[in-house]
Formats: structure tokens, sequence, C-alpha cells
């Protein structure tokens, strides 16, 4: 039996945020409309972003929704809301860390930030040099394609903030597809 994985509140704090600035109060409602009784009220009025939640419940079904409703079933809405939760994860004080560190800096750091999202995970760097890395998600019990476009369009814009542009992440690897390992194939031209 799998273990059980948790995502952080922060993790989850800027979806109604992104689908309110993307499609409006009226896609916020049918977003909300959509979701299970029990996710609806956590987003509505009791998430805390220092609580961990179950992975399926709180990130894997609302962010499958938001593909189903506005990307007509296209996992383009996990990767671009991974973005976004990029950009509202990384700003303010944490934004100047991301802004004058180097991408190397910033790749090097990923086996400690994974887990501070996802419970349990592991991630490693198998390659980070001048323009290009590897990354690997080694540990994910729970994994699904919908959160490898997130994190994978995470790591796009945390890049972009990073001051890199060109940025390509392509996910060469899957644990959904029998691989041992997701691989995040990603490079990037310097400031």
């Amino acid at each position: 039996m799998t273990e059980m994985m948790q995502v952080k509140g922060s993790a989850l704090a800027s979806m109604p945020k992104y689908v309110r600035k993307q499609f409006g109060k009226e896609g916020l409602e049918l977003w909300y409309s959509k979701l299970a009784p029990q996710t609806r009220i956590v987003f509505e009025k009791t998430l805390k972003e220092s609580a961990w939640y179950p992975l399926r419940d709180m990130i894997v079904a609302p962010t499958s929704v938001i593909c189903q409703l506005f990307f007509n079933w296209d996992f383009k809405g996990a990767w671009d809301l991974g973005r976004y939760s990029a950009d509202y994860g990384l700003r303010g004080i944490y934004r100047l860390f991301v802004k004058f560190g180097s991408p190397e800096f910033l790749i090097n750091k990923a086996g400690t930030i994974l887990p501070t999202y996802y419970i349990p995970s592991s991630i490693e760097v198998v390659e980070n040099g001048s323009g290009i890395a590897v990354v690997r998600i080694t540990q994910f019990p729970e994994i699904d394609k919908i959160l490898e476009y997130r994190i994978g369009g995470w790591m796009e814009s945390a890049l972009e903030i990073c001051g890199c542009f060109n940025v390509k992440v392509v996910i060469g690897k899957s644990l959904t597809r029998n691989a041992p390992y997701t691989e995040y194939n990603v490079s990037w031209e310097d400031k």
C-alpha cells in the first residue's frame, strides 16, 4: 500500500486567485460548483497555508476541473496554473531571493523545495550546468500527469523570475508512464 500523500496549503492558495484572475468571478463560481463539497468548503472558508491536505482531493481533482472547464481537458491548464503558482509563491522577499540568485542555485535547491509542498516526495538534480539541467522526481507515491505538468510550469516560471529567458522545460520520462522517475529536461539562456 502506498503512503497517502499530502499537499501544503501554500501550494493551494493560488488556485482560486488564478481562476478568478483568468476567468473572472463567474469562472470562479463555476469552478467552485464543480468541486466536491468538502473541497469547496476548504477553498472558500478554511484554507490555511501552513496546513497539510490530502493530495488527490485538494490539488489533483481541483486542477483537473480547471483543465476540463477552461482548457477543453488540455493539461496546458495545469502547466499555466503551475506558472501562476510560482509567481504567487515567489513574490515579496522570496522573489528577490530568486531574482538575484543564479538559475543553477535555484535548481540545486529543488531537493528542498519540492518536499515543502508535497510529502512524501523527493527530487534529485542529475545535471546542472550553464543553461541546462536534468531534474528527476524519484519519490512521489501518488504522482499524476496533472501534477507533473503543474510542477513543470512552476519550474519554467521560477527560472523566468530568476532572470532567464527562452526557458524550456520538457518532461522526458514519467512515473505515470511506468518510468522509474519523472525527468524534466530544462534549458534556458542566462540574463
